[in-house]
C-alpha cells in the first residue's frame, strides 16, 4: 500500500514526516552528530547516574542508525563516530587532566568500533533473513567483545567502562560473572541490544529473537542454579581508614596525621587487618624509620597489621631506583618485609607512553612529569600471628582492580582476601570514584573472594564473595575509619578455574563468519561479460 505524501510517522516522542526523516538520515552532518550522541548513551548505565537497566537498550539507537547507512563505508564511519562518543562520555571526567588530548585519544580508540559498524550493517542492514538475524545475535556481540578485548590492553587505557561492568549491582549478572567474568556479562548485554534492534526493524525476526531471549534467560538461570559457589570457612574483620582531602604543600603530612588518628580510634575492635588508601605515605619507609615506627605503634595499639601504600622514590629488591607505588605491610615490630610494587600503571597519569613522541601532553594537562617504575610480580601476603589463621591477602593498587586477570591470579595463588588501595582525589567531584568502587564488586563475584576497596578520599566500599555490598560505604565527603566483618571462603568459581574463555570464543565466531562469507562469495556465479549491442538493418 502506498503511503500518502505528507503522512507523519512517530520517531520516539517526536513526529516527523517520512520525507524529513529520509532527508536527515542522508545528511552527513546529521548522521555524524547522531552517531556521536547515540554512541554516548551507554555511559548513563555506569555509576553515576547508574541506570544499569538502560544498558540493555542503550545500543539500539546507535545500531538502528548504523544499519540504515547507505553504504558499508558510511557504516564504518558511523561506527567510528559512535565509538568516539562512547569513549568521551565514559571518560569525560579525564578532561580536567588531559584537556584537548582526551579528544585525540577518543578519536584513536573510537577507531576500534569502525569494523563493528560494518559488522552491524552486514548482519542487520536491509532485510536480513531469519537465518542471518539468528547469526547476528551471536556475531554482533562477539564483535563488541573483540573491541573490549583490544582496548583492555594497559597501554590503551585498560578495561575501564566495559559494558558488562554496568551490571555490578545486579545479582544474576554477578552470578554470570562467576562463570565467564565481566566478558560474559558484556556478551549478554550486547545480545539483548541486538535482539531488540532486530525486533524493531525485521518483520520476520519475532520468532528468532524470542528464541534468542529465551536462550539467554535459560543460560543465566543455569548459571544461577548450577555454577559452583565457594564454601564459607570463617570470617575476618578488616578496617578501612579514609582520611579525606588534604591539599597544600603540607597535605601529605597532615593526611598521615589524620590516618594515624583514625587508626588509633580502632583499638579494641578485634581486627585482623587495617587498610590505608593509595599514596597514604609519601616517603619510602626504608629511608624513614621514624614513620615506620609510628605505624608499628599503631599496629600494636589495634592488635593487627597495617597495610599502607607508599608513593615515593626508592630502591626495590632488584636494585632498581625510581618512583614506585607499593603496598607495604607493617606489623607490631615494624616492616614485615611483605611489599608489592604496582605492575600496571595508568597511561599518562603514572607514565607517558612513548614519552619522546607524546611528552607534549604534560604541557596541556596533568600528565605524569616522571614515569613510575613497574613491579615485576604479584604478591600474596600472609598475616602472621595466632588467631588470624594465616590470612592470605592479595593486594591490588588503584587501576589494577579493573583487570580481571590480576585478581584471578591472586586467588589461584591462594589469596583469601582481595584488597584494592586507591585514590581518585584528582577526580573527586566526578563519576570516577563511584565507577572505581563498583569494580570491586565484579572482582569479588568473579573470584568468590571478599574484596576491600580502600581509598584516601572516597568512595571506599567492601563486598562479599558474591559481589554483594557489605556494610556502609564511605563517600567522598567522609573522613573516617570503618570496620567490616567479611566471610572467608574456599573453593573456586568457574571463572577462576577456566579463565577468560569468552575472549577465545568471540574470535572463533568471527572466523566462522569470515569463512561462511568467503564460501558464499565463491558460490556466487560470476557476472557475465558485457555483450556488445546488436546492430540490425531494416528491410
Amino acid at each position: 500500500m502506498r503511503v500518502p505524501a505528507g503522512r507523519r510517522e512517530m520517531w520516539g516522542p517526536v513526529a516527523v514526516s517520512r520525507e524529513a526523516w529520509v532527508r536527515r538520515s542522508t545528511s552527513p552532518v546529521w548522521r555524524g552528530a547522531a552517531a556521536v550522541t547515540t554512541g554516548a548513551l551507554p555511559a548513563l548505565s555506569f555509576p553515576e547516574p547508574g541506570l544499569w537497566w538502560l544498558a540493555y537498550g542503550a545500543l539500539v539507537p546507535w545500531m538502528l542508525l548504523v544499519r540504515t547507512a547507505p553504504t558499508g563505508r558510511r557504516a564504518i564511519l558511523d561506527g567510528w563516530l559512535g565509538g568516539l562518543g562512547f569513549i568521551l562520555a565514559v571518560h569525560h571526567w579525564l578532561m580536567p587532566s588531559l584537556h584537548v588530548f582526551i579528544v585525540v585519544l577518543a578519536g584513536l580508540l573510537g577507531l576500534l568500533w569502525a569494523p563493528w559498524g560494518w559488522l552491524v550493517h552486514l548482519m542487520l542492514g536491509g532485510r536480513p533473513s531469519p537465518r542471518r538475524t539468528a547469526a547476528a545475535l551471536v556475531v554482533v556481540p562477539s564483535g563488541w567483545l573483540m573491541i573490549e578485548t583490544v582496548r583492555s590492553l594497559e597501554g590503551l587505557g585498560g578495561p575501564w567502562g566495559l559494558l558488562g561492568a554496568s551490571q555490578w549491582e545486579v545479582a544474576p549478572a554477578l552470578r554470570l560473572a562467576s562463570v565467564g567474568g565481566v566478558w560474559l556479562v558484556s556478551l549478554l548485554v550486547v545480545a539483548v541490544n541486538t535482539g531488540l534492534t532486530a525486533l524493531l526493524t525485521v518483520a520476520t525476526a519475532r520468532t528468532v529473537v524470542a528464541v534468542g531471549i529465551v536462550a539467554c534467560a535459560v543460560g543465566v538461570s543455569c548459571a544461577w542454579v548450577w555454577a559452583p559457589r565457594p564454601e564459607r570457612t570463617g570470617q575476618t574483620r578488616v578496617a578501612v581508614v579514609q582520611p579525606g582531602v588534604f591539599a597544600g604543600p603540607d597535605g601529605v603530612d597532615r593526611r598521615f596525621d589524620r590516618s594515624e588518628e583514625l587508626t588509633r580510634s580502632l583499638a579494641g575492635r578485634d581486627l585482623d587487618l587495617v587498610v590505608w588508601g593509595e599514596s597514604s605515605v609519601g616517603d619510602d619507609l626504608g629511608a624513614r624509620p621514624d614513620l615506620a615506627a609510628r605505624i608499628a605503634v599503631l599496629s600494636r595499639q589495634v592488635g593487627a597489621e597495617v597495610l599502607v601504600n607508599v608513593d615515593a622514590s626508592g630502591t626495590d629488591r632488584a636494585g632498581r631506583t625510581g618512583i614506585f607505588k607499593s603496598a607495604v605491610l607493617v606489623g607490631p615490630n615494624g616492616l614485615t618485609g611483605d611489599r608489592y610494587d604496582k605492575m600496571r600503571l595508568v597511561p599518562f597519569g603514572e607514565y607517558v607512553p612513548a614519552r619522546s613522541a607524546l611528552g607534549w601532553a604534560t604541557s596541556v594537562g596533568k600528565a605524569a612529569g616522571e614515569d613510575r617504575r613497574r613491579g615485576t610480580r604479584q604478591v600474596v601476603m600472609v598475616l602472621p600471628g595466632e588467631g588470624r589463621g594465616g590470612l592470605r591477602v592479595g593486594p591490588l593498587i588503584c587501576f589494577e582492580s579493573a583487570f580481571p586477570d590480576m585478581s584471578r591470579q591472586l586467588v589461584r595463588d591462594g589469596s583469601q582476601l582481595l584488597v584494592a588501595q586507591s585514590s581518585t582525589s584528582t577526580f573527586q567531584h566526578s563519576w570516577a570514584p563511584e565507577q572505581h568502587a563498583s569494580l570491586a564488586a565484579l572482582r569479588a563475584a568473579e573470584t568468590g573472594r571478599p574484596t576491600v576497596h580502600a581509598t584516601l578520599t572516597g568512595v571506599s566500599a567492601v563486598y562479599g564473595p558474591r559481589g554483594e555490598r557489605t556494610g556502609a560505604r564511605l563517600g567522598t565527603a567522609s573522613s573516617a575509619g570503618a570496620v567490616y566483618e567479611l566471610p572467608l571462603t574456599r573453593g573456586t568459581t568457574a571463572y577462576v578455574k577456566y579463565g577468560d574463555w569468552p575472549l577465545y570464543g568471540a574470535p572463533a565466531v568471527l572466523a566462522a563468519l569470515c569463512a561462511a562469507e568467503g564460501a558464499r562469495s565463491l558460490r556466487r556465479p560470476a557476472s557475465a561479460p558485457p555483450v556488445p549491442p546488436v546492430h540490425t538493418t531494416r528491410a
